[in-house]
């Protein structure tokens, strides 16, 4: 009998969690003038210091405070922030590790580290607080991250954290189903975006652990993700486009990256607002550019620039996104495969249908013949992308359809990355040395993991286990030298740091350990 309570309070957990919520506003909804003031006068360095922030009483008292406070001539906008509100911790900044140890045992140790157990709502603040335990990035990236998780469960995995991921699987279940989508983080600022749907990928590698019931069990939240990718598609025409969805004139329909809110991300607020102040252009325009690349993960790269070396000249709204695609390929393909594991034989068949257009529609507009490699398509000028980076090798991942032709275009892709990607350290996030974090000379755990699978699949198995090694030496390297796991590295000249961005180099890291852990795993050292 103890047992069938303990099961039934595990069930009932979620349903007591909702209740505890409260409505949830981001942080210059709550904190207007200050918040605009806080991040415009650059009260901290990192943008994300204070809408991280948590506030010592109540968000109505607080404004009350600073509104008879401000225009008072002793006024300090810093010292009345420290007195209001806990400034946000970094729980990594004061771990030492111990390079005598090899960088398994660091990596183990490191996910207690890194766990978060169940939050608990606080007024006032931008966290949104989730009911089972979960593993952060680390630095400034203090709560879970949609689509580095899977990158960082590849790890847990490898150390027999199956519950771990099981729980991280279950609190994205609940964040579709509280917010009806995966958010950039579980963050209130947030909300307005998603990131690359790796869900359906992380409930296929928990299966593959405990069975196909998982796949049953996490259906329903697949498919209300893939609402919330797919909204407007059946009601859009063709030439027209709607939040995520885009459908050609042919009636071909394929996903973009996009962000409903239509100002400054709020963790960036002051660079988004400088930028699109100097760019000349249409303001909200350039913040969903900004907001989408941000969704992408891939913020910022030239791949989404009209000019290679401009951040101004940014576009990213108007790419149909290789890797995007990819992933929504994978979505449709696994919740065919839930549906028929429920025997609702009609329903599967129309996913798979789905699925099988999207991969000829991939090969249609995103195999770029004259490149030899998948690219972005750029449906308002009706061009191919002529950047050469690592989403293109996500269909390779995923896709099932004509595996000989796969082989194929492998040995193409292979020469290609060889030329343009292809350094010392591992690959590079692009072909061009831009000054963005997503260019030349940096090399990132989750675009290394997904070239060397792609590479793997389509029988480039050589160049696979080159990259794998190459950046297994690098991560050990400065490990041995620094005690840290990057986030990024820098794979052209392996003696300097990763540079470019919004902030300083984070160590941790979430998705460095998970690739690294896995790779040795396959590779050796």
């Amino acid at each position: 009998m103890r047992k069938y309570i303990s099961l039934l309070l595990l069930l009932l957990l979620p349903v007591f969690f909702v209740c505890a919520q409260i409505a949830v506003q981001p942080p210059d909804k709550i904190y207007g003038d200050l918040f605009v003031k806080v991040q415009m006068n650059k009260v901290f360095a990192d943008g994300k210091t204070f809408v991280d922030c948590i506030p010592k009483k109540s968000p109505a008292e607080i404004m009350r405070d600073y509104a008879s406070k401000k225009n008072g001539a002793d006024f300090n906008l810093k010292k009345f922030v420290e007195e209001n509100f806990e400034l946000p911790a970094n729980p990594t900044d004061t771990y030492h590790s111990n390079t005598n140890e090899d960088v398994e045992t660091h990596i183990k140790n490191l996910w207690s580290v890194l766990k978060r157990n169940p939050d608990k709502v606080v007024e006032g603040s931008s966290l949104l607080a989730l009911p089972y335990p979960y593993i952060v990035p680390g630095g400034r990236f203090r709560e879970v991250y949609y689509w580095d998780s899977y990158f960082t469960m590849l790890g847990l995995k490898e150390n027999g954290e199956v519950e771990m991921i099981e729980n991280m699987v279950k609190n994205f279940a609940y964040l579709i189903e509280n917010y009806g989508h995966i958010p950039n983080g579980n963050r209130s600022y947030y909300l307005g975006r998603s990131q690359p749907p790796f869900f359906s990928v992380m409930v296929e590698l928990l299966a593959e652990i405990k069975g196909d019931s998982v796949y049953q069990t996490f259906l329903p939240a697949m498919e209300k993700e893939y609402a919330f990718w797919m909204d407007g598609a059946d009601k859009i025409k063709p030439g027209e486009i709607f939040r995520r969805v885009v459908k050609l004139k042919d009636g071909t329909i394929l996903n973009r990256y996009w962000d409903d809110v239509p100002s400054p991300r709020q963790e960036s607020y002051r660079e988004d607002f400088l930028t699109a102040e100097k760019s000349g252009r249409n303001k909200i325009e350039m913040y969903h550019h900004l907001r989408a690349a941000a969704e992408s993960g891939i913020d910022f790269s030239s791949r989404w620039f009209s000019d290679t070396f401009k951040l101004a000249s940014i576009e990213t709204t108007n790419f149909l996104p290789v890797d995007l695609n990819a992933l929504m390929y994978h979505l449709e393909t696994t919740i065919a495969k839930a549906k028929l594991i429920n025997k609702d034989d009609s329903i599967s068949s129309i996913f798979y249908t789905k699925a099988k257009t999207r991969a000829i529609n991939i090969d249609k507009y995103f195999w770029n013949k004259n490149l030899n490699f998948y690219t972005d398509y750029d449906f308002r000028t009706h061009k191919q992308s002529n950047m050469i980076v690592p989403a293109g090798m996500y269909p390779f991942c995923f896709i099932n359809e004509h595996p000989d032709y796969m082989s194929f275009l492998g040995e193409k892709v292979a020469e290609v990355i060889r030329k343009k990607l292809l350094q010392p350290g591992g690959i590079t996030a692009s072909a061009f040395a831009a000054g963005q974090q997503w260019d030349t000379p940096n090399g990132w755990a989750p675009l290394e993991w997904m070239t060397i699978w792609g590479l793997d699949r389509c029988g480039q198995k050589d160049l696979a286990a080159e990259i794998a090694k190459r950046w297994i030496k690098l991560n050990i390297r400065v490990y041995k030298e620094t005690g840290k796991l990057m986030e990024k590295y820098n794979v052209a000249d392996i003696n300097q740091s990763a540079g470019g961005g919004e902030y300083p180099g984070q160590d941790g890291f979430g998705w460095t350990n998970g690739v690294l852990l896995h790779l040795i795993k396959i590779y050796g050292r």
